[in-house]
């Protein structure tokens, strides 16, 4: 007599089957997916990546797009502001890290916000960067802030754009030369102007720099930022 019941068991058994090889399968793809995007687990505590992007963003876009919190300096203090770190973020050839294990945790002291206020004039970004970029350098939290501001010294602004007092359209390639002119030891190639506002306004110029803080070239994930509109508009200082 025809079992009927053997076909629907082979059938739930290969199932089953198929569920167990994709259930063993998922977690290896996901963290082959994540080494290439963020390196493995042992470069995820600083000791591995390449180079750094100092991220300078230019204060009057920041402040008339909708992300400023209150409080934020650039946009409510007196004093103006022009170029200020955005971030030091630590880079591989491909992808980046965040998010790592940090020494001393993931908290930043009231002392080292006042001490980053001139340079990154927002509380909530000066905590933002430790716990999200920081804590992959491999360094304390005291010596990642001091490389920040050794980086942030060590490219000179364009005396053009510092303290701009009405608005300007530029040609952010243009931007990118002048500011290799200004920076002999870093080429166009480590500079990246980036745009926002459908490409209507400049926003930010990133700097490549090596571990010792000399310029280097940018890898393809940087340069796709670059920004693509022939003219743009940086917005005065206040």
């Amino acid at each position: 007599m025809h079992d009927s019941r053997r076909p629907l068991a082979l059938f739930f058994a290969a199932a089953a089957l198929a569920l167990a090889l994709l259930g063993v399968a998922a977690p290896a793809d996901a963290r082959h997916s994540r080494r290439e995007s963020q390196g493995s687990d042992t470069r995820q505590d600083g000791r591995g990546f390449t180079y750094y992007v100092l991220s300078l963003s230019w204060s009057p876009s920041y402040c008339a797009s909708a992300r400023p919190r209150a409080g934020d300096q650039p946009c409510g203090g007196a004093r103006p502001y022009d170029f200020v770190v955005h971030g030091l973020w630590p880079q591989f050839d491909r992808g980046w890290p965040e998010d790592c294990a940090a020494r001393g945790g993931a908290s930043v002291s009231d002392g080292q916000i006042e001490r980053m206020l001139d340079l990154m004039p927002s509380r909530d970004l000066i905590r933002h960067e430790w716990q999200k970029h920081g804590t992959c350098s491999g360094l304390s939290q005291k010596d990642y802030f001091e490389e920040a501001d050794e980086a942030y010294h060590s490219i000179k602004i364009p005396t053009q754009y510092a303290s701009l007092s009405r608005e300007l359209t530029v040609d952010p390639a243009e931007v990118r030369s002048q500011f290799a002119m200004a920076n002999p030891k870093v080429g166009e190639q480590e500079f990246v102007v980036e745009c926002s506002g459908n490409g209507r306004y400049l926003s930010e110029v990133h700097a490549c720099l090596t571990k010792d803080l000399a310029g280097r070239a940018c890898n393809r994930e940087e340069q796709a930022h670059q920004c693509r509109s022939n003219a743009v508009v940086m917005r005065p200082v206040r």
